[in-house]
């Protein structure tokens, strides 16, 4: 068996050493196992402990938010069911003509799959439909907002194509008719510097960042309507009731300072190798190609390398790979098993045929050139095997 190499980081990344750190520094703590709500010592310092994650997630966010608009959670799909709902009815509860929501039809499954439930308490959901380059353009949202728009939501970066969105110029226009904006920074938080200053709401995820799984957190303005979804306590300000993970959160906090704090210089490294891997990949012998632009700049995530292998299906590339070594996914992980092409490359006019045979590469700065070679001459070799086989 050849040594295992893990490109699937945009699905969820490995643990780094400093989360796993301050998990063990928790365990070792003094209020280990205490409740923060508690009025006894341990509590009282599991609840300081939990004041400075929150400290620490807002600072990384960009110092946008205050720390007590930092509302833990368990990761992607609480937030983006949590926002959602919760500023779409919010939105309405404060003026009734607030029914219509905007979602980018390039959102992650956990924020399309909530569309039906919103359509299901009474609101009307509509979709922005992405430019081939995989861009919400502002003009887009711009032609189809008016008063009764209530929420908007646009992710701040695709997790399949790596395509960042301008999210400050959609929050302006959102905000300008009178309506909530939301997006789901799971996959660009800490790798990219964004700017929330308009946004009502963040979602952050941990997993994405070597934070362990389960670990999140929402970013909600103290003026925004959020409605919460669950009930039966007041943690949280009462948005998500229930006892908080404080060794989560701190394994969270520590994963996000790691990563800001070298975030220019990461982002530098994994973007020259994302270019020297289009460039190996897509040449034009190969008939490999790039879902997008491969130019990996502001308005591309670094670690993400989108390609779609014609004539081959996904399913077939991915387990061709695996064998010898490589993990990667067949776009969004959250998809695998489907026989369905990538609804995001399809709302990008990308024909079906193409799409189903969807491949993407996610690495940081923790995966070398000398791995990402080794997985470009296994990809060229599978290839036409591949072809030669009409897999």
């Amino acid at each position: 068996m050849p040594n295992r190499v893990y490109l699937d980081y945009a699905a969820s990344a490995p643990l780094r050493r400093e989360a796993r750190e301050a998990e063990l520094a928790y365990e070792a703590s003094g209020y280990a196992g205490a409740n923060p709500n508690s009025l006894h010592s341990a509590g009282r310092e599991a609840a300081r402990a939990l004041d400075g994650a929150r400290r620490d997630i807002a600072q990384c966010a960009g110092g946008r938010f205050r720390p007590t608009e930092v509302v833990f959670t368990s990761g992607g799909t609480e937030n983006n069911n949590l926002a959602l709902l919760g500023m779409a009815e919010g939105a309405r509860g404060r003026d009734r003509r607030r029914v219509r929501v905007l979602l980018s039809a390039i959102e992650h499954d956990s924020g399309l799959d909530v569309a039906g439930r919103l359509r299901e308490r009474g609101f009307e959901v509509e979709l922005l439909r992405p430019t081939r380059e995989g861009f919400v353009a502002p003009e887009a949202l711009e032609r189809v907002l008016d008063e009764r728009v209530g929420l908007v939501s646009v992710m701040l970066a695709n997790n399949e194509t790596g395509v960042v969105q301008p999210i400050d110029e959609l929050a302006a226009l959102a905000q300008g008719a009178g309506a909530l904006f939301y997006t789901d920074a799971a996959q660009g938080f800490c790798k990219i510097r964004a700017n929330f200053a308009r946004c009502d709401a963040v979602g952050v995820v941990g997993h994405k960042i070597g934070a362990p799984v389960g670990t999140g957190a929402l970013l909600v303005r103290g003026r925004c309507p959020l409605r919460p979804q669950t009930f039966g306590g007041g943690q949280e300000r009462g948005i998500r009731p229930g006892t908080q993970d404080v060794r989560g959160a701190l394994a969270l906090a520590a994963a996000a300072k790691t990563c800001h704090r070298t975030l220019d210089r990461d982002r530098e490294i994994v973007s020259k190798n994302a270019m020297r891997l289009y460039e190996l990949v897509c040449a034009d012998h190969t008939g490999i190609l790039p879902t997008t632009n491969t130019t990996v700049g502001e308005d591309r995530l670094p670690g993400i390398v989108s390609l779609v292998v014609p004539g081959v299906d996904s399913e077939s590339l991915v387990l061709q790979l695996d064998e010898r070594g490589y993990m990667v996914s067949a776009s969004s992980a959250c998809a695998s098993g489907s026989l369905d092409p990538s609804h995001v490359l399809t709302a990008m006019g990308i024909s079906r045929s193409h799409a189903l045979g969807s491949l993407r590469v996610s690495f940081d700065e923790r995966v070398s050139w000398r791995d990402l070679e080794g997985f470009a001459h296994a990809l060229l070799d599978v290839v036409p095997l591949l072809r030669s086989r009409g897999a």
